[in-house]
């Protein structure tokens, strides 16, 4: 009985450590041209398909936390200038998408991905000349 209580301890401390260390990526957001209410799951997955368009890790766009261990990413900040390159760019695929292909009323034009990154990135950082 003595050792259920023991492991039913262990087993608690160790979901609120892994919680606790959880929570400080997700709490706060910056986010200004995708919608606030995203789920973590969507904003994950718009997130790798920049990755994966640009051929570039996270660290293009989000600043390192300083005296982190492993390089821990500050997704608020807005230090990193190709942060907001990156939302204009957003901002322009959403636009060319709104005006030239919105045929769902339906869907928000900040998910319509007719024209997205790849379009013209083609796995580069910087769009090649053609």
């Amino acid at each position: 009985m003595k050792a259920n209580k023991i492991c039913i301890v262990i087993i608690s401390i160790i979901a609120f450590v892994a919680m606790g260390m959880a929570l400080p990526f997700r709490t706060d957001r910056n986010l200004k041209v995708l919608p606030k209410d995203i789920s973590d799951a969507k904003l994950d997955s718009i997130m790798e398909s920049y990755t994966v368009a640009l051929g570039v890790k996270c660290d293009f766009c989000h600043v390192k936390i300083k005296n982190s261990p492993d390089s821990l990413l500050d997704y608020v900040s807005d230090k990193e200038p190709m942060k907001e390159n990156a939302r204009n760019m957003m901002r322009m695929t959403i636009d060319v998408n709104t005006r030239y292909f919105y045929f769902d009323k339906n869907v928000q034009p900040e998910y319509l991905n007719v024209i997205h990154c790849k379009t013209c990135h083609k796995g580069e950082p910087i769009p090649p000349d053609k």
